[in-house]
């Protein structure tokens, strides 16, 4: 009689050796202005370390105003107008990274050599306000709105920043005093205006020490650093501000739990400086060499 023939039970299921990617959100947000996503090799040959090399200078002139916020201006008032009597704190250096973050970069250039003189409907860096001062770690400037509250043109003909989405913009610390950075995280800007066709990233900060502001890392695009100037800022980081106590602050918590719009309206005026402190001149320096790297403070 024929032995009967036993078959082997079948081998265990093997998981695959080629697993699905797993997307996030972030993931998928970062790789949204692409036409195709497309995954770089995991190689160390891949990897290219940052290159924050100076291609540009730009100079700023920041300026006290003791009569901005006089509560006799009339409605035709502005920076101009109010601060001819205004008190030169300095001027800043500032050296770009034009080869890292290129659109970042032209677009602040383009609005520190636009001269509201010579074009009054132009957008520029020039006499608007430092908004904010947080002691001890950094200033806001640049924030758009309205020419005459000390703030920055909305410049439609600015190309939109897709630098903002891509990770490769985030690679470099806001690690000492004098980094400039592109604020994407700390502006305070209303929903309304963020979403307005004609909102373009132009708000800037800057790190004034004494340490670094491991909070701002990945979160805004470090495109620069003052190379002269550096006692200016530490000028600005000194000047005294509006902080509310306490109480002002819980009921500030409260009222943006339960969706209260002026939370953010009452917080607008927080870490204000209490003297005006505007960019009172501002524009390129040509050098003959660019591209050399200078002694950082």
């Amino acid at each position: 009689m024929a032995s009967s023939l036993t078959h082997p039970p079948p081998p265990p299921h093997l998981p695959s050796l080629n697993p699905k990617p797993n997307f996030t959100r972030r993931s998928l947000l970062l790789t949204s202005t692409a036409t195709t996503l497309s995954f770089p090799s995991l190689s160390s040959s891949a990897i290219q370390p940052p290159n924050p090399t100076i291609t540009d200078r730009i100079f700023m002139e920041f300026s006290l105003c003791p009569n901005y916020y006089l509560p006799n201006r009339t409605l035709g008032d502005t920076i101009s107008t109010l601060c001819s009597d205004s008190t030169l704190l300095g001027r800043v250096i500032l050296g770009l990274y034009g080869n890292l973050v290129p659109r970042t970069v032209s677009n602040f250039k383009s609005l520190c050599i636009s001269n509201p003189n010579s074009n009054p409907n132009s957008s520029s860096y020039k006499n608007t306000l430092v908004h904010k001062v947080l002691p001890g770690q950094y200033f806001l400037a640049g924030r758009q709105g309205r020419p005459d509250r000390g703030e920055v043109r909305p410049p439609s003909y600015l190309p939109r920043n897709t630098e903002t989405v891509d990770p490769k913009a985030f690679a470099l610390t806001h690690s000492r005093p004098g980094i400039v950075s592109l604020s994407l995280s700390e502006n305070d800007d209303e929903d309304e205006i963020k979403f307005d066709p004609e909102y373009r990233n132009v708000e800037f900060l800057i790190t004034t020490g004494p340490g670094p502001c491991p909070q701002l890392d990945n979160k805004n695009i470090v495109f620069g650093t003052v190379l002269e100037g550096l006692d200016v800022i530490t000028a600005i980081a000194s000047t005294p501000t509006y902080q509310p106590g306490e109480r002002i602050r819980q009921f500030n918590d409260l009222a943006e739990f339960f969706g209260d719009e002026r939370a953010q309206n009452a917080r607008a005026i927080w870490n204000r400086p209490l003297t005006t402190i505007y960019i009172s001149d501002c524009g390129a320096l040509e050098v003959t060499k660019p591209s050399l790297t200078p002694s950082l403070p």
